[in-house]
């Protein structure tokens, strides 16, 4: 109710949905959890994507709680899960180590990533990025 509402309040360009995903078995699903990660909540995280952008989610930022802070590469299935099943920008948050998994994304239908620690860590630099195509 809250997305609809804001959504044509605000128009939809102002709605951004967080959405923190989990693996939920090895089939390919993923559920959404709420308080960072701690509590299930029992939706499908593609489902639930695609239910926010109906009700006027302008984008999607997506993050994988599995791979959140390990800087060891995005989830990528889920990332293509999401961004292949809707028509509204996807953000990719969650596990960026380096260029190569920032280049892995490369040909999927995303509006930007996240990239948070691994730059202050010096793995990614601005310069890098700035570049990157």
């Amino acid at each position: 109710k809250f997305v609809r509402e804001a959504a044509q309040r605000f128009g939809t360009q102002c709605i951004v949905v967080a959405i923190d995903a989990k693996r939920a078995d090895v089939g390919g699903h993923w559920q959404v959890f709420t308080h960072g990660g701690r509590n299930a909540t029992g939706l499908d995280a593609v489902e639930w994507a695609q239910r926010m952008a109906g009700y006027g989610a302008g984008e999607i930022l997506l993050t994988s709680m599995d791979q959140d802070g390990r800087q060891n590469g995005y989830d990528l299935a889920l990332t293509a899960a999401v961004s292949e099943s809707l028509t509204i920008p996807v953000i990719a948050s969650g596990g960026v180590g380096s260029m190569k998994d920032i280049e892995q994304l490369a040909e999927m239908n995303l509006f930007g990533v996240i990239v948070g620690k691994a730059i202050y860590e010096g793995r990614v630099t601005l310069a890098e990025l700035k570049h990157f195509n």
